[in-house]
Formats: structure tokens, sequence, C-alpha cells
């Protein structure tokens, strides 16, 4: 994309950095935020690209399960389960690589 539409992805990521800056989440806060929304909407790949940035941003293991069990109540058990899953991967991942 980057290639392709240079200014289309500027104009993107500029978006994105305003709307980290509009409030006053830090940078892990902002991370999690994008994690459970990520979650609930049922993301996979957004999913996995938000654990690694929250666990940048400082996160812990925990704090990133955590996000998946809050989600439990809203988007159901089982769902809630595929989502933990996609945690659980980034985790293992991340643990392997040391």
């Amino acid at each position: 994309m980057h290639e392709h539409y240079p200014q289309f992805m500027q104009a993107y990521e500029a978006m994105g950095q305003a709307a980290r800056e509009a409030g006053p989440l830090n940078e892990r806060e902002v991370a999690l935020v994008k994690l459970a929304i990520s979650l609930g909407a049922g993301l996979e790949g957004a999913a996995h690209s938000h654990c690694r940035k929250a666990l940048e941003a400082g996160c812990t293991p925990d704090d990133l399960r955590q996000v998946a069990l809050l989600s439990a109540p809203t988007i159901g058990f089982p769902t809630m389960m595929r989502a933990r899953s996609w945690v659980e991967d980034v985790l293992e991942k991340a643990e392997a690589d040391g």
C-alpha cells in the first residue's frame, strides 16, 4: 500500500496519530483499547497486530488476557474464547522468540 498509494497511507497514518493525540489516554491505554476493539470486531489479523503493539507499549501478558476475558459479557463466551486464542497465539510466539 505504501508503494502504490503513498499519499493515502500518509493521510491514514496521520489520522491514527491525530486520534491518539486527541485525548488523555497514554500509549499503554490506547494499545489496550485498540486490542479490545479488534477482539470485539472479530478481526484476527488486527488482534494479533494490536497484541504485539500492546506488548511493545509495556502491557503485560496478563493485561492482554484480561482484555479478552472482559469481552465475554459483551460478545459471548464462545466468541471470547476465539478472541482469547488470538491473544495466546501472540503470547506463545513472543515467549518462543524470547
